[in-house]
């Protein structure tokens, strides 16, 4: 069953970014703003990969002198997912 992320994003041209994971993987994704090209590239890319693999790839990547990006944002994202993931199979 695949589950559905909606995360606001922050310091970044795109506003959120929409994403369909299952077992792990990333089977869609969606950036709302943003630069299109970009983007779209950023998204035929991760669609079937592990969203571990995703984070270790994109996490700290940065855009001009801004402090995060587009792909770091997906990977802060995914973290959070993980985390909140983590709580619920521990029952917090």
């Amino acid at each position: 069953m695949s589950e559905i992320i909606n995360y606001t994003t922050y310091g970044t041209c795109s506003r959120q970014i929409n994403v369909e994971i299952e077992n792990d993987i990333i089977k869609d994704i969606e950036f709302i703003g943003g630069c299109n090209g970009n983007l779209k590239g950023i998204r035929s890319l991760v669609i079937g990969m592990n969203i571990n693999e995703v984070i270790a790839k994109l996490r700290g990547i940065m855009c001009g002198s801004k402090p995060t990006s587009c792909p770091d944002q997906l990977a802060i994202c995914l973290e959070e997912y993980i985390k909140e993931k983590s709580k619920q199979k521990a029952g917090v």
